[in-house]
């Protein structure tokens, strides 16, 4: 595993070649264990990306056989333009990593650079999807980047797709990022994260639509009673990919619970707020905090 004090070596940098492009798909197929009829194809890429929309990767540079500079991708993430609620939009579609660089802040660099250019076309929103049962990535979102949400998608991309992740259903969370928001620019500079996460015991007394029982199955609470409050919060595993490892039926129970949870919770003019994790540093369990409020308020324009 590569150490932190040799990140810098990574380069960021957009997509530029035919090459670049043949990368980007292998390493989209090893990182999601996706079929090839489910990968970005070839000439659509190189169609989008000459047509102006934002390919980023990251880059390592080692010697070759013949002792030459050869740069392998080890990140990448490309999204394309889109109209929401009147807007020009970037959809970011899709970010990887390779697993053994991840500890190397790659997937935040990207989003960094993915954000710097999308500013540098005029474009002030960037949307992406994620699994809400997803709590490292849940905690990447809002912890880290400072996005907000208010739709919720059932199986977005069908119940199932050839990846190996993507056997629970493929619900997702439709996040918004306001890329020069305060909320945006304090998250990116690490202000207030761990002061500002509430515990998950202290996200308990707010009456969690979804939480643990007992048998860490999840509990539904009273709908009525919850959505009476102006703030409600919904538990998730701390590694559902373990859970659907050692028990699909349960894993399944969580993606029932939560799917009723999220959409009753955003049908009642709730929106998703905040990601906490119930152990400070590390990926354990968590609870979504809603709030009944709308983006604009969370995230005034001004």
């Amino acid at each position: 595993m590569m150490s932190r004090s040799a990140a810098h070596q990574i380069a960021i940098r957009d997509l530029k070649s035919i090459d670049d492009l043949t990368q980007l798909k292998a390493l989209e197929k090893e990182v999601w264990g996706m079929a090839d009829e489910d990968t970005l194809p070839l000439t659509l890429a190189i169609a989008l990306k000459t047509a102006g929309n934002i390919f980023v990767g990251a880059f390592e540079t080692a010697k070759d056989s013949k002792n030459k500079d050869k740069e392998k991708m080890v990140g990448f993430a490309f999204g394309f333009l889109g109209r929401e609620h009147g807007l020009t939009t970037l959809h970011s579609h899709m970010l990887a990593v390779l697993d053994q660089y991840r500890h190397l802040d790659l997937g935040l660099r990207l989003k960094q650079a993915q954000r710097e250019r999308a500013m540098g076309m005029g474009i002030h929103e960037m949307t992406w999807t994620y699994d809400p049962l997803q709590s490292r990535n849940a905690h990447f979102n809002f912890a880290k980047l400072g996005v907000v949400s208010d739709t919720y998608k059932v199986d977005f991309y069908g119940p199932e797709t050839s990846s190996v992740l993507h056997r629970n259903g493929t619900d997702r969370l439709w996040v918004r990022w306001i890329l020069d928001s305060r909320r945006v620019r304090d998250r990116l500079s690490g202000k207030n994260v761990n002061s500002r996460t509430e515990t998950l015991d202290g996200l308990r007394l707010l009456a969690p639509l979804v939480r643990f029982d007992p048998s860490g199955k999840p509990a539904r609470a009273n709908l009525a009673d919850s959505l009476a409050r102006q703030r409600v919060s919904i538990e998730i595993p701390g590694d559902i990919l373990e859970v659907e490892r050692t028990d699909m039926s349960l894993a399944r129970e969580w993606r029932e619970a939560t799917r009723w949870a999220f959409r009753e919770a955003l049908k009642a003019g709730f929106v998703v707020a905040e990601f906490c994790r119930s152990i400070r540093g590390q990926q354990g369990p968590g609870a979504y905090l809603l709030q009944q409020a709308s983006v604009t308020d969370l995230i005034p324009e001004a």
